[in-house]
């Protein structure tokens, strides 16, 4: 009888530490507690000429900023990106494994590794990170995006801790600033002046970081952009051209001239 009830009242019931879990995805931790690195904040959408993921720069520890130069959005090869939520640690051995995975394959088979292959292996290492995950000390909550050669179009996927994937329509997000960002596109999609994914790439970026500065007006685990530090997020663009970082000094021209400066 003690065991009935939902799956994460069972979950408790067992040992698991559910609720670290979801402090370890959110960057947030209870007062007195010892908090796990996490990096916090990802998103990718659609745009007219392919797709862009962007991450913030913080990791938080509960409520203290580990570090504020943290890259999460990680090319795995030349057509797809990994962009990390949750335990960093976990996240980067992830990372490591599938860019060599990759990397292994084209070599050995002189052709890229198909984006379904690419998706699987994901999915399995986050299977195989599934008791880490469980315990709340290695929980990644990754969005995948990268270019389907096959189909001639982007694509972007996100995950649950379990490794079980789902196709985004339009953009997916992760990380703590996520309800806000996930709010702002559901706006914009239903009522702004145009779907996101028509807008051209100026105003694709534009969008980005008013995204983003708004997640960090609401989340103070998101580190948004700190224009006097230099700051910005780092935002990547995938398309039939292949994966490309879009340079940090276009980032704050665009930041300056049409987000800072915007009324």
């Amino acid at each position: 009888m003690g065991q009935q009830g939902d799956f994460l009242q069972v979950l408790r019931e067992r040992g698991y530490a559910v609720d670290d879990l979801r402090q370890s995805i959110n960057g947030s931790v209870p007062s007195g507690h010892i908090g796990i690195t996490s990096g916090t904040t990802v998103f990718a959408i659609k745009y007219a000429d392919g797709v862009l993921v962007a991450g913030d720069r913080r990791a938080t520890a509960g409520n203290v900023v580990m570090y504020d130069r943290t890259d999460k959005v990680l090319e795995l090869d030349r057509f797809s990106v990994l962009a990390i939520a949750g335990v960093p640690a976990t996240a980067f051995e992830m990372a490591r494994i599938l860019e060599h995975s990759f990397k292994y394959y084209r070599r050995s088979q002189l052709q890229d590794l198909s984006f379904e292959g690419k998706l699987r292996a994901l999915s399995t290492l986050l299977k195989n990170n599934a008791p880490a995950a469980l315990a709340g000390t290695g929980t990644v909550a990754p969005v995948f995006a990268g270019y389907d050669q096959l189909e001639g179009c982007g694509k972007i996927f996100f995950y649950d801790i379990l490794g079980a994937e789902f196709e985004a329509v339009e953009y997916a997000v992760s990380g703590s600033g996520s309800s806000t960002i996930r709010g702002i596109l559901f706006y914009m999609n239903r009522w702004g002046n145009g779907p996101v994914a028509e807008m051209n790439e100026e105003d694709a970026l534009t969008f980005v970081l008013r995204l983003m500065t708004s997640a960090a007006e609401f989340d103070s685990a998101t580190g948004g952009v700190d224009a006097q530090a230099q700051l910005y997020p780092v935002v990547k663009r995938i398309s039939a051209e292949g994966v490309r970082t879009i340079p940090a000094e276009r980032l704050k021209s665009l930041f300056s001239e049409k987000v800072l400066n915007h009324v």
